[in-house]
């Protein structure tokens, strides 16, 4: 049996950056925060997020957390 150990995290928040006048595709920007406690909640995560967008000019998209794990045989 396997196990797996979550062993770090980060957030990433994603802006709305406009629309090309080339091709019409939409752009976007995204600012990543790295060494994020893994013990860190949704709801810790989404405040600090908030708070970062206040300070922001661009509209926020999406808000991502990405964890990272070793998996071990047991």
């Amino acid at each position: 049996m396997a196990i797996a150990t979550l062993t770090d995290s980060s957030l990433r928040l994603e802006f709305d950056n406009g629309i090309d006048v080339n091709t019409g595709k939409k752009l976007t920007k995204a600012k990543s925060f790295n060494n994020v406690k893994i013990t860190a909640t949704s709801e810790q995560l989404y405040t600090v997020a908030q708070a970062i967008v206040g300070l922001q000019q661009l509209s926020l998209l999406s808000i991502e957390r990405k964890d990272s794990s070793n998996i071990v045989e047991e």
